[in-house]
């Protein structure tokens, strides 16, 4: 091997291992932000974050602009870093954009859906019903979320996956307890079998209306606990 494609080679290595850092690092942050470690408003403090993960400013950087893309962080210039907030008012135009997207979820899966598939999502509705009865927010709330990811990620749809993540992801930072203060995690996932039985009934339109409607639900819930605190 000659001197320079020695040089080339540790180039390509370096980009690597800084590629591969950045990466862990923004599913680190993103995950701190999502479960509300790091808290809308709050600013990132790079001296603690770098000594946090043992890293240099730089591969920091490059991830929380990938988390800026995503929506989750603002960047203000000569400001800093901050876990982006969402509105209100912002919020509902997200469940509403989402219940459309949703729909379209139940739409699609009707026809993929398999024996399997139900056995795995009906599973998942037994685990969710359990965890209600003891009214376990914090228990209820992450299966709660591998159930729609599931749903969303059986459609084989990668375009909608990531855009209906991107929704979710923004909802997150606005994580209001409506599940709870508005009826009950039982309630939820009531809707939840509604939605699953339409998958098993094989028909698309109604499939789309169970999972529209139980977003629009959800809004619903969300607005809820907005006049319970005015």
């Amino acid at each position: 091997m000659s001197a320079g494609q020695e040089q080339d080679l540790k180039s390509d290595l370096l980009i690597l291992r800084t590629s591969s850092l950045t990466g862990a690092l923004e599913r680190e942050l993103e995950h701190l932000i999502l479960t509300g470690e790091l808290k809308p408003g709050e600013r990132l403090n790079e001296i603690q974050l770098s000594t946090r993960f043992g890293t240099s400013r730089g591969p920091l950087r490059e991830a929380t602009r990938s988390l800026q893309a995503k929506g989750l962080v603002d960047i203000i210039r000569n400001r800093g870093v901050f876990v982006r907030s969402v509105s209100p008012d912002e919020a509902l135009e997200i469940y509403d954009v989402r219940a459309a997207i949703f729909g379209l979820v139940g739409r699609l899966l009707t026809d993929v859906v398999t024996d399997a598939m139900l056995t795995e999502l009906n599973d998942y509705l037994d685990r969710m019903d359990r965890i209600a009865s003891s009214q376990n927010f914090d228990e209820y709330y992450p299966v709660n979320l591998a159930f729609h990811d599931y749903l969303v990620t059986s459609t084989g749809n990668k375009t909608l996956l990531q855009e209906y993540k991107s929704f979710v992801n923004k909802l997150h930072l606005c994580r209001a307890r409506g599940l709870v203060q508005a009826g009950g995690l039982s309630v939820s996932n009531r809707e939840h079998r509604e939605m699953v039985d339409s998958l098993a009934s094989g028909d698309r339109y109604r499939a789309q209306e169970a999972f529209f409607r139980h977003v629009e639900r959800s809004k619903h819930r969300f607005m809820s606990t907005l006049k319970a605190t005015d």
